[in-house]
C-alpha cells in the first residue's frame, strides 16, 4: 500500500480514525491542575516530561499535542514544541542551546526582533553574534567560524528583502565545526523541508499561514532527533513557555486548509509580482520564484513552491514619502505587520530593517506585499491606481543616493518570526 500524499496526511493528522464515532475535530482542553489516582501514579507520570503526557497545564494538553503532531507532519520532523509566539519560537531554542562564551552566526537579512534579541539579551548573557552576508560563500562562512561557534542561524528568504540562502551549504559548515543549524522557516512552510537540507531546528510563526486568519499569535519549534528534542523540551519547560489551548485549537483548524490557501496565494502572488516586474515605476521585484530575487537559484533547487509574500523595489525617483502615499491610497491592501492571513497587506520597509554588513542595497525604496485571497484582477487594479499616486509624488531630481532598506532603524515590529 502506498503512503498517503501530504494533503491527505494533513487532513488526518491528530484525528481519530475516519470511521470512529465522535466529532471530526480534536476537542479543546483547558486546564492547569491534573489529578492523579495516587501519589505513586503522579511520581511515575512525572518521569515522562519529554513525552506527550498531561502532567500539568504547563506541559501541554491533548489540544497542544494535536497541534504539535500536525506541525511536525508539515515540517517533516519528529517532535514539535508549541510556544506563545513566533518570536518565542526564535528565542526559546537559542536560550535553551546557547551558553555564556558561545558564538553564533546570524544573517544580516534577519528579522529585526531576532537581531535585537541577539544584541541585547544574548549579549548580556555573554553570547557573541557575528552577522554575515546572507549570500555568503562556503569559504567565507567557514572563515567566520570560531572554536566557540555553536550555532548558525538562517532565515531564508530574508525578512523584507527575500535573499534565499544556500541552506545545505550552511548545514555543511555548521556540522563540520560541531555547530547546530537553526532556521526560521516561516516563509517556506510546506514548500521547504528543513530536515532534508540539514537543518537541526526549524522555527515557525504559526501566527502566519497555519493560523491563516490573522486572529492568533503562536509559534512552533520542530526537531528531528531525540537528542535535540531532549534539550529543546527541557529548555521550553524551564523557561515556562506555554501557549493558549484556544489559539492551538484555532491553529489546528487553520492547518486543515493550509495547502489550498497556500496554493492560491502562491498563484496570485506570482501573478501580481510578474505584473509589477513589467511596470516602469518598478526597478526590481524580490520574489524568490523570479530570477530578479537574490538567491533565486537556491529557491529553484530547494523549494517546491512559494507563498504570498514578496518585495518590490521602486525606481530611484520615488522616495519614501511617495511609497507611503501609494500605500495609503490602496483600497484592498491593509497597512500592518504580520502576514499569511487571508487579507492583502502593504508595508513600506524603509526604517524597519537594520543592516550592519553592507547588504540589502537594492537601489530604491521598497514595499513589502502580502497577497491574500482577494481576486487577483482586483488587487492588480488597486495597485495600478496606487502606482498613479506614486507617479504623482515623483521627485524631479534625486537629492541623495538611493537608500538601503532600513538604514534608519527603529526596530519596531509587533509579532513573531519573519
Amino acid at each position: 500500500m502506498t503512503e498517503d500524499r501530504f494533503e491527505t496526511r494533513l487532513s488526518l493528522a491528530s484525528r481519530r480514525p475516519v470511521k470512529s464515532h465522535g466529532y471530526v475535530n480534536p476537542k479543546l482542553v483547558r486546564g492547569s491542575t491534573v489529578l492523579y489516582p495516587s501519589c505513586a501514579a503522579r511520581r511515575e507520570i512525572g518521569k515522562r516530561r519529554l513525552e506527550q503526557e498531561e502532567i500539568y497545564g504547563l506541559y501541554g494538553s491533548e489540544t497542544h499535542f494535536a497541534l504539535e503532531n500536525v506541525v511536525a507532519e508539515i515540517e517533516g520532523g519528529t517532535h514539535c514544541q508549541i510556544v506563545s509566539s513566533g518570536l518565542a519560537a526564535i528565542t526559546v531554542p537559542l536560550l535553551a542551546w546557547l551558553k555564556a562564551g558561545d558564538h553564533m552566526l546570524v544573517p544580516d537579512s534577519v528579522y529585526g526582533p531576532t537581531r535585537r534579541f541577539c544584541d541585547s539579551v544574548l549579549a548580556r548573557y555573554g553570547v557573541a553574534t557575528t552577522y554575515y552576508d546572507p549570500l555568503i560563500t562556503e569559504d567565507r562562512l567557514a572563515a567566520l567560524m570560531r572554536p566557540q561557534t555553536t550555532a548558525i542561524f538562517s532565515e531564508s528568504p530574508g525578512s523584507h528583502t527575500f535573499e534565499v540562502q544556500d541552506v545545505p551549504m550552511l548545514a555543511r559548515v555548521a556540522h563540520a565545526h560541531g555547530a547546530k543549524l537553526f532556521m526560521d522557516n516561516t516563509w517556506g512552510i510546506r514548500t521547504f523541508q528543513p530536515f532534508r537540507h540539514g537543518v537541526d531546528v526549524s522555527i515557525q510563526a504559526l501566527t502566519k499561514y497555519v493560523g491563516g486568519h490573522s486572529d492568533i499569535v503562536l509559534g512552533a519549534i520542530t526537531v528531528a532527533t531525540d537528542e535535540d528534542w531532549a534539550w529543546l523540551r527541557a529548555g521550553a519547560l524551564d523557561l515556562g513557555q506555554y501557549a493558549s489551548p484556544d489559539d492551538c485549537w484555532l491553529a489546528l483548524r487553520g492547518a486543515r486548509t493550509l495547502t489550498v490557501r497556500l496554493a492560491e496565494q502562491e498563484r496570485a502572488a506570482l501573478a501580481v509580482a510578474t505584473w509589477l516586474a513589467d511596470r516602469p515605476e518598478v526597478l526590481r521585484v524580490l520574489h524568490p520564484a523570479l530570477p530578479s530575487c537574490p538567491g533565486h537559484e537556491f529557491w529553484k533547487r530547494d523549494f517546491t513552491g512559494a507563498c504570498g509574500l514578496f518585495g518590490v523595489v521602486f525606481q530611484p525617483e520615488h522616495d519614501y514619502d511617495a511609497v507611503c502615499a501609494m500605500a495609503d491610497a490602496l483600497r484592498l491592501f491593509g497597512i500592518g505587520a504580520s502576514w499569511g492571513g487571508y487579507e492583502s497587506l502593504a508595508l513600506p520597509t524603509t526604517n524597519t530593517i537594520t543592516r550592519t554588513e553592507g547588504t540589502g542595497r537594492f537601489g530604491g525604496e521598497m514595499l513589502r506585499l502580502q497577497i491574500g485571497l482577494e481576486h487577483t484582477d482586483d488587487l492588480i487594479a488597486d495597485l495600478e491606481q496606487g502606482l498613479a499616486v506614486l507617479r504623482g509624488q515623483a521627485r524631479t531630481t534625486c537629492a541623495s543616493p538611493p537608500c538601503m532598506a532600513g538604514e534608519l532603524q527603529d526596530g519596531f515590529s509587533p509579532d513573531g518570526a519573519a
